[in-house]
């Protein structure tokens, strides 16, 4: 593959194909350091195909956002288990509560289609998580199959790297 739009393509059909285990995945997330000292977890709501970190929303000992975008913008809003959603402009789905400072988060759990080996992420090619990565001082962690562990992601001057990438056999 020569660059990022064929990835995309490639890790798009991959994770088809993939069977992910989401409670190995979560189980070996709540091991890590950065999730027991975290009290602020933003987390995603997945789309077909992608990890699916949800059911961390049982554990009442932390406080759970979800992202919404708004123009270039990706905000945090307060989530819990049952709270209602509506579709973005992405036909993602999206809190409707009001967001809060994204400096009160200790922890993102970042989407990602695939991740290389320095620990930066594929996205969707919007850019929103490498905006708001920017200027975020807390620990940033993607999840997913090591099926989806790759050579490089061709990273450019404005990606940012995650701290941890977290497979099924991370622990």
């Amino acid at each position: 593959m020569d660059n990022k739009q064929e990835l995309r393509c490639w890790a798009k059909e991959k994770r088809k194909n993939i069977s992910i285990d989401n409670n190995l995945l979560v189980k070996n997330l709540m091991q890590t350091e950065a999730y027991r000292n975290a009290k602020n977890i933003l987390i995603f709501y997945p789309l077909k195909y992608e990890v699916n970190l949800l059911s961390l929303l049982k554990d009442k000992t932390k406080n759970f956002y979800l992202p919404k975008i708004d123009g270039e913008s990706l905000l945090c809003c307060p989530f819990y288990d049952g709270d209602e959603l509506c579709e973005s402009c992405f036909k993602t789905l999206e809190p409707i509560t009001d967001p809060c400072d994204k400096q009160m988060i200790d922890l993102v759990v970042v989407p990602a289609l695939c991740c290389d080996k320095k620990n930066y992420r594929l996205g969707y090619g919007g850019g929103f998580y490498d905006r708001f990565l920017n200027d975020f001082c807390g620990t940033k962690i993607v999840c997913l199959p090591k099926k989806l562990l790759v050579d490089t992601v061709y990273p450019e001057e404005f990606d940012i790297p995650v701290d941890l990438v977290i497979t099924e056999n991370y622990m």
